[in-house]
């Protein structure tokens, strides 16, 4: 049966879209992340519990749909908020307990704490925790009814890298149990990490990221012929790698592209990945894309550009248009050039 069924989900609001055509099916023993910016994932996650109407769409939980009524589907489901304070009063032992006989199930708590590497700190009061701490006693409280599915908001927000760790291990073993998770984030690679399976969500829908495990790929990237690199269809993805595994990148998700120590890093959405490739093989590759050679050390996406700006007779840069108004520098070597390309004097 599947755990979670999403046809044509859209939220509008007023004049603003939100999101649009959210389709997706989530099978028991699958996890998969859905990326988008942080307003866009709270929206969806009210929607999938009932808090928010859609504006248009359906939901189906575990083969029955689902009209807002959160009270029918709760037992069967776990969900991380990331805001969810715990009652600091009692200590993780007692707070499992505690919502073990709100749910009327039979859980082995001792078990869920040593899951989350929390079993020498069950007697400690939650007050005394660290934030790491007490997101790692949230994931053990959605799963102390043992629920089919799984939803977690942004879970390795500011959390310690030891406890990303045991997230990352936590969600393997809740899959390798047959349950489902879903997991809603503002950070690729953090959705990378945690799931086998991607879905960017911006303004043209829900779309499912490439994504590779490197650990499968040595031998079929030392078996690739020279010759095909040239090949107009070998340049619709730029490689990236994020642990073990590798993302590829639409050429037009890419904002810019900075050279540091020799290795080139990919500007995505805020967020920095390291490219296989070097910055002049990269220069060749992405051309035909509207990408020009802006300074020695950087590559730019001349449909992000939205200022030229002079500071000085032989200072210029670049203001880009993204969230966070990049600003990359421009050689006055280059500025001629750029202006011919662009079509200005």
């Amino acid at each position: 049966m599947t755990v979670l069924t999403i046809r044509r989900l859209e939220k509008a609001e007023q004049n603003k879209v939100w999101f649009t055509s959210i389709d997706l099916e989530l099978q028991p023993g699958e996890a998969k992340a859905i990326h988008c910016e942080r307003d866009i994932g709270t929206y969806v996650l009210s929607i999938l519990i009932g808090q928010t109407a859609a504006t248009n769409g359906e939901i189906d939980y575990f083969g029955q749909s689902f009209n807002g009524e959160w009270a029918k589907v709760r037992n069967r489901m776990g969900v991380v908020f990331l805001d969810d304070p715990p009652y600091e009063r009692l200590t993780p032992s007692a707070y499992l307990q505690f919502f073990q006989r709100l749910y009327g199930k039979e859980a082995d708590v001792t078990e869920l704490l040593r899951q989350v590497h929390l079993l020498d700190k069950q007697k400690v009061k939650i007050k005394k925790l660290s934030y790491s701490e007490k997101r790692r006693l949230a994931f053990a409280k959605a799963i102390v009814h043992d629920p089919e599915l799984v939803i977690l908001e942004e879970p390795d927000q500011n959390i310690d890298l030891e406890s990303k760790r045991i997230l990352s291990k936590w969600i393997r073993s809740l899959v390798e149990a047959n349950r489902s998770v879903l997991v809603i984030t503002s950070n690729l690679e953090s959705a990378i990490s945690m799931t086998d399976y991607v879905y960017r969500l911006n303004e043209n829908g829900l779309k499912l990221v490439e994504v590779i495990d490197g650990r499968n790929q040595t031998q079929n990237e030392t078996s690739v012929d020279p010759t095909d690199v040239t090949r107009p269809f070998q340049l619709e993805r730029i490689p990236a790698k994020v642990n073990e595994k590798m993302i590829l990148f639409d050429p037009t998700e890419i904002d810019y592209i900075e050279s540091h120590e020799g290795f080139a890093n990919l500007h995505v959405k805020g967020q920095v990945f390291l490219c296989t490739m070097t910055l002049n093989e990269l220069d060749g590759r992405l051309k035909p894309f509207g990408f020009f050679r802006c300074h020695r050390s950087y590559l730019v996406n001349l449909q992000k550009v939205r200022e030229v700006m002079t500071w000085s007779r032989n200072s210029y840069s670049l203001i880009l248009d993204t969230a966070q108004h990049d600003s990359i520098p421009l050689s006055k070597g280059r500025l001629a050039e750029l202006k011919q390309l662009i079509g200005i004097s």
